[in-house]
């Protein structure tokens, strides 16, 4: 099993719902119980404890945004430009945040959205982020970037409800065995990643020559690669592994291939939305890749209402980007989304203690979002909608 990275100072802190003996590798020794405890309350201390302990190289990887990180940044300012208009006096002493995805019940609409290397933040990696969402009854999407195989994630999570991120590689037959392997192992649904035809210019990690640790690799390609000593690779893959030449059509080939419905990630246009509707996918991911892609592109909740106008209910509309509070849940609900997914506060999570620090993270995210639906007046996720919402001018 891989290593976790080492921490980078001694401060302790703690989950108020989790017992502080429990330590793991990147924790503290329990004699170390002099040194200062911190509650955790919100996602944002989870990121801080994350920044503390993380070594810089694998902070900078999970933190970086494209270019100058305008896209990144502003995936969170948006939410500050969105007000709420709560209604009152509406008995919300009974609050249900149950909802569907594709048909299937999870607990409140927010899962884990796919994102690499999960072993970079704790040594059970994407095992621990899998038996979390099973254990809260939520969404996790695999990334073909696992440092986890497939089987593995499913043996860890047997009753998990799992889709799985695919990227098409230049060798269509490498794309097609991992789908063939998914479906056989009951994954749910096919995440088609769009938006990387090209890596996207993370300055960080290029001044820190970011490189998967030896003693990690990719999962998904296991065995598939016949790489020459001293041959370049890019995130622990050989260079040139994914196919710029993606198209639509590439949809339809992935329909000939598996009865999994198809997802598509990486829309931010109504253009687009209407083509992947002509297309026959069965739901969109609205994303910017989490500004990680192409600098000076827009928010994602700012794309949200846009491609909810235009796609008018034929299939079901996702985003992730920026959510880090219950009330941007609420707000990316209230504009028309079914589920939102969160991708860096999981690996606060992870990085904190393992399964128990994501199961934390998603529990304090439901708590809120729980309590921002109830303070709007709404009494389960069916009562909201638009007049929830108001633009500020900031």
């Amino acid at each position: 099993m891989c290593r976790t990275a080492r921490p980078r100072n001694s401060r302790r802190w703690k989950a108020a719902s989790v017992s502080s003996d429990d330590t793991q590798l990147i924790s503290p020794s329990p004699d170390e119980g002099h040194c200062a405890e911190m509650t955790m309350v919100c996602l944002a201390d989870f990121e801080e404890y994350a920044k503390q302990h993380l070594s810089k190289t694998t902070w900078d990887y999970y933190a970086a945004g494209a270019d100058e990180c305008c896209t990144r940044d502003d995936n969170l300012l948006a939410y500050k430009r969105i007000r709420l208009r709560p209604r009152i006096l509406r008995d919300v002493s009974v609050s249900d945040t149950r909802t569907t995805v594709l048909g299937t019940e999870i607990s409140f609409p927010a899962g884990i959205a796919p994102t690499a290397f999960h072993c970079l933040a704790w040594h059970e990696g994407e095992l621990a982020t899998a038996r979390a969402t099973e254990a809260v009854k939520t969404c996790y999407i695999t990334s073909t970037y696992s440092t986890c195989s497939v089987e593995e994630i499913c043996a860890a999570a047997p009753n998990g409800y799992h889709w799985f991120e695919l990227y098409l590689c230049r060798d269509r037959k490498l794309s097609e065995q991992i789908v063939h392997r998914v479906e056989a192992l009951g994954y749910k649904a096919l995440v088609l990643t769009v938006d990387v035809p090209y890596t996207g210019k993370r300055r960080d990690d290029i001044r820190n020559r970011f490189k998967l640790p030896s003693h990690l690799r990719v999962k998904s390609f296991d065995g598939m690669f016949q790489q020459q000593a001293g041959s370049q690779e890019e995130y622990g893959t050989p260079a040139n592994t994914l196919d710029p030449s993606i198209s639509w059509k590439d949809v339809c080939w992935l329909q000939s291939l598996t009865q999994l419905p198809i997802i598509i990630k990486g829309i931010l246009t109504k253009e687009d939305a209407e083509l992947a509707i002509e297309h026959g996918v069965q739901g969109i991911i609205v994303s910017n890749h989490g500004g990680r892609q192409l600098d000076g592109g827009p928010a994602t909740i700012d794309c949200l209402p846009e491609i909810v106008d235009t796609v008018q209910g034929r299939v079901e509309v996702y985003m992730d980007g920026g959510i880090r509070t219950g009330s941007d849940v609420l707000k990316a609900i209230a504009l028309g989304a079914r589920c939102v997914f969160i991708g860096r506060p999981a690996i606060w999570g992870l990085t904190y203690k393992g399964e128990e620090g994501v199961r934390e993270v998603l529990q304090i995210l439901h708590d809120e979002f729980r309590l921002s639906m109830t303070l709007s007046g709404c009494r389960n996720v069916a009562e909201i909608n638009r007049n929830l919402i108001q633009f500020s001018r900031l």
